[in-house]
């Protein structure tokens, strides 16, 4: 059940009873939409509406069920980003790979959410081996400061949720036409004509670095951000460092790292950029360094590509196509 107490004391009877407000019907957190198709890759967008009792939110905690798979949070501008892994109950097939460990908690930590506004979580994940009519439960913490609201509760099998204070979101699977495929087919856009850029695909040079490999994923429908990775090769003897990257594309792109440690993932950006030592190759690729579109203005479509402009320290500025892969690809 939901629970609203300071960190380390609970709350007394009076306390949690004048904050019944907090827990109207109205404005519990949710998903944007409730429903999901069998076997499908969905952006599950859970909906904040408040603080806790006036409280700015500063940390949100969503567990992932069995049967919502292969999970990737979307990044949040001035939060810090943190998934735990685990292992899944069943096994699952990813494109003919088995797969028996993967998201189980997702963490947007280090934000400050004001109880005057209302923001979106984003998780990209797969409804597998779910029967229609069966209802996913995503239990939330909501942290603000040493503040904390639980929405944890699930009705019990035919029960009625309606009438729970702090229940948990609940993601209603349904069958459809669609069932069994994923949606790599977005609305897109072709920016390849980017004055003074290579082919996609092609290796680009500038002094002693040789950018190669680039590509871009596909981006579900409604997922505000993408990613983007290529490989730089210093074939000199001086290091350089990659400072920034722009697109058309998108209004802002920042250089991501991700990190697992003791099964716990975690991304931050690096405002100082990446580092190419001398005779070194630096990979960006999925799950590791990588470029993060923001304000993105059209979605990646498959089949289009992406036009960067990467600026190094010494080598000065390369511009760079990448190919938009499947969503999965790579």
């Amino acid at each position: 059940m939901k629970t609203i107490k300071k960190l380390g004391k609970s709350f007394g009877l009076a306390a949690i009873l004048s904050m019944t407000a907090f827990a109207s019907a109205e404005a519990h957190v949710t998903f944007l939409d409730r429903e999901a198709k069998q076997d499908s890759t969905i952006l599950a967008t859970l909906q904040v509406p408040h603080g806790c009792d006036g409280k700015a939110t500063t940390e949100v905690r969503v567990k992932l069920p069995e049967g919502f798979v292969f999970a990737k949070p979307q990044p949040k501008a001035g939060w810090e980003l943190e998934v735990i892994k685990g292992d899944y109950q069943k096994t699952y097939d990813n494109h003919g790979d088995k797969v028996k460990t993967g998201a189980i908690e997702v963490r947007w930590k280090n934000g400050n959410l004001s109880d005057d506004f209302y923001d979106t979580f984003v998780i990209q994940g797969k409804v597998s081996g779910v029967e229609a009519g069966t209802s996913l439960a995503f239990p939330v913490t909501q942290m603000c400061g040493d503040t904390v609201a639980a929405w944890d509760q699930v009705a019990k099998e035919g029960g009625d949720a309606h009438g729970m204070k702090s229940p948990a979101p609940l993601l209603k699977v349904v069958a459809g036409e669609d069932h069994g495929h994923d949606h790599d087919d977005m609305a897109g856009m072709d920016m390849s004509g980017m004055g003074g850029a290579a082919p996609a695909g092609e290796t680009v040079k500038a002094g002693d670095l040789e950018v190669s490999g680039g590509f871009a994923k596909a981006m579900l429908p409604g997922q505000p951000v993408g990613g983007g990775f290529f490989t730089v090769k210093n074939n000199g003897q001086a290091d350089d460092r990659l400072v920034s990257v722009s697109s058309p594309a998108a209004g802002e792109v920042q250089i991501h790292e991700m990190v697992t440690k003791d099964n716990v993932m975690r991304m931050r950006q690096l405002k100082d950029g990446i580092a190419i030592g001398a005779g070194e190759t630096v990979k960006l690729e999925p799950g590791n360094l990588h470029l993060m579109f923001q304000k993105v203005k059209t979605p990646f479509k498959q089949g289009d590509t992406v036009p960067v402009t990467l600026t190094f320290e010494k080598a000065g500025k390369v511009d760079l196509v990448l190919q938009i892969l499947s969503a999965q690809g790579k």
